[in-house]
């Protein structure tokens, strides 16, 4: 519930109450209008927002509020593009005052003009998180992914890194890694929410804040307040959950000791997938821990309305057919601008679903996402340009894992724009020349003919030599060396090569090494493009780590004078396990002695 004053939870429970709305219209050129309830035409305002779906409880839903108004009012519509809609309802207390409360912050997203009115359709910030999400590999804690994602979508969050941390999943480092069904930032709202063992909400005033269901309720509705109502005669109660686990492809079951109501199934997580299975497991028990609290009798209900009230509110409904010793809880509302208030809570009946999910605990749930025959890949493009030269430099590096005994094929295309070094050609030039001779008795010349043999030298474009070195898992494959030769230009050089003794269920790496010699080669950023395909090429099963580190330093040439020696050199690598802090690299030369000579560096 949104923080109020007592007069005020006094003041919206009597029989009669006397209030207002107002609301601002904030164009993307800064432009503002203010309306009231003179500018809105009666009974056209509704704000609407759920929690949950129509049918059952959720964990982690993202779902996005809608507010729809009519106004009196000559605004340009088209000028209301992306426009922030703001709305305020204020009501009197018995000190005659009175107190405003936000109704929440929307962008407009559709402005229909009729003769003399406006017709506003808007959505919450949630919207927002419809934006693409690139990144395929994220690591971290609740806190810094949530934070991630409002940071790209411009959205403010509305709790402290404190409150989110003293979650009970708040402060595992959580990963995500390889394929997944994930899409956009919402998605990926949508799975962090289910970790922490809540939903997400925009709230009031325009923030990003994570809500969780709890068991104390924040008021009583009396019959009085009530203009009808239905209850279930059940409640709702869910004791177990159930997350499938993508490398074992098994479904995971958890429950509580008195296993008897529904369960909560998490569908496949990716932020589930990786680390130990302890640690799984305390995940899991965890979000447990937070829906176990549920115990809610649905409903369906049309009141006199309190604006004050929250998606997430736990309600007590009493007098009349409600059972006062029961709770419930908002997973739907929607607030009439002057009119009723519907709220509701969904839930399934734990007798029907009874069978189902005890059918569900005894069996596990196999997923055959690598079918028989079907071909899974993995892909590589460079990030950043590859300067080629003698040095032997890697250009291609692509980790897979196989589910099953297999080969694969690689299979890559890398776009070089080559320099040949210029050469130098020489030869002899042979011929027969004319020359003229004086002729002393005709007074002139006579040409006479001379066979000659010269020395000719000039510069060419020379012929640069490409070679390509392939490694899997750090091993050499000897006796295949890919070599092309070309002149000065644009070339495309092809890759291939059958891969085989496939570690299953292990991280495997495919490696290719380029050096140059006459020249040197360029390969610009996504001018190598490669992939990894074969059957049963798991892209989603865990790869377990072998426990090695690979760190590769390339250093240049130094040219001394005289003799250089170095009596100490270390170098240390420290990873710290947190997103975004990069990699530390430290490297010290202690001692460097000469003997009295100056030394050059190249």
């Amino acid at each position: 519930m949104y923080p109020v004053s007592e007069a005020f939870l006094q003041a919206v429970q009597e029989n009669t109450r006397r209030y207002y709305w107002t609301g601002r219209i904030t164009t993307k050129a800064g432009v503002v209008y203010e309306f009231d309830n003179e500018n809105i035409v009666r009974g056209s305002g509704y704000i609407f927002g759920q929690c949950c779906g129509s049918t059952e409880m959720e964990l982690g839903t993202v779902y996005a509020a809608e507010m729809g108004i009519t106004l009196l009012s000559e605004i340009d519509r088209y000028s209301l593009e992306d426009a922030l809609v703001e709305l305020y309802y204020h009501l009197r207390l018995a000190d005659g005052s009175y107190e405003a409360v936000p109704m929440g912050v929307f962008e407009v997203s559709e402005a229909n003009r009729r003769i003399r009115c406006l017709e506003i359709k808007s959505y919450d910030f949630m919207l927002r998180f419809d934006k693409k999400f690139n990144s395929k590999n994220i690591q971290g804690n609740a806190y810094e992914i949530i934070m991630l994602c409002c940071k790209a979508c411009k959205v403010e969050f509305a709790q402290t890194e404190e409150e989110i941390v003293s979650m009970p999943n708040g402060a595992q480092v959580l990963s995500l890694y390889g394929e997944n069904d994930v899409e956009t930032y919402r998605d990926v709202l949508f799975y962090i929410g289910q970790v922490l063992g809540g939903f997400f909400v925009i709230n009031r005033v325009g923030k990003l804040e994570l809500r969780k269901y709890g068991n104390e309720p924040v008021m009583d509705i009396s019959n009085k307040q009530r203009f009808s109502s239905s209850f279930s005669d059940f409640i709702t109660r869910y004791t177990a959950v159930s997350s499938t686990n993508l490398r074992t492809q098994i479904a995971e079951y958890y429950g509580l000791e008195e296993d008897n109501g529904l369960t909560m199934n998490l569908g496949v997580n990716p932020f589930l997938q990786f680390g130990l299975e302890e640690t799984r497991e305390a995940l899991c028990k965890n979000i447990l821990a937070d829906v176990s609290v549920i115990s809610y009798v649905p409903f369906d209900s049309e009141t006199i309305g309190n604006p004050a009230l929250d998606l997430g509110d736990v309600l007590r409904f009493c007098g009349g057919h409600a059972d006062e010793s029961q709770i419930t809880c908002i997973t739907s509302s929607q607030l009439r601008i002057g009119g009723k208030h519907t709220l509701k809570c969904v839930g399934k009946n734990p007798r029907l679903a009874q069978a189902k999910s005890k059918h569900d605990k005894n069996i596990s749930g196999l997923l055959n996402q690598v079918e028989a025959g079907k071909i899974g890949f993995f892909s590589f493009t460079n990030a950043k340009e590859f300067g080629l030269s003698e040095t032997e430099i890697e250009a291609i590096s692509i980790d897979f894992v196989a589910g099953e005994v297999t080969q694969a094929e690689f299979i890559g295309f890398v776009v070089l724009e080559v320099t040949a070094d210029a050469v130098t050609r020489e030869a002899t030039a042979s011929g027969t020349i004319s020359v003229p001779v004086p002729d002393s008795s005709a007074e002139g010349t006579t040409e006479v003919s001379v066979d000659v043999n010269l020395p000719v030298s000039w510069l060419e474009d020379g012929r640069v030599v490409v070679r390509a070195r392939y490694v899997l898992n750090d091993t050499e494959i000897e006796l295949f060396y890919p070599t092309e030769t070309y002149g000065s230009g644009k070339h495309t050089f092809p890759l291939y090569y059958p891969v085989a003794n496939v570690i299953p269920n292990l991280l495997n790496n495919f490696s290719v090494y380029f050096s140059v010699s006459g020249g040197t080669a360029l390969i610009g950023a996504g001018s190598c493009i490669a992939t990894i395909s074969g059957q049963g090429m798991a892209a989603e099963a865990e790869a377990e780590w072998d426990g090695t580190i690979s760190v590769e330093d390339t250093y240049t040439k130094w040219r001394l004078t005289e003799a250089v020696q170095f009596t100490h050199f270390t170098e240390a690598v420290s990873v710290v396990q947190k997103v975004p802090e990069p990699v530390g690299i430290v490297e010290t030369v202690r001692k460097f002695s000469m003997m009295g000579f100056p030394m050059v560096i190249e």
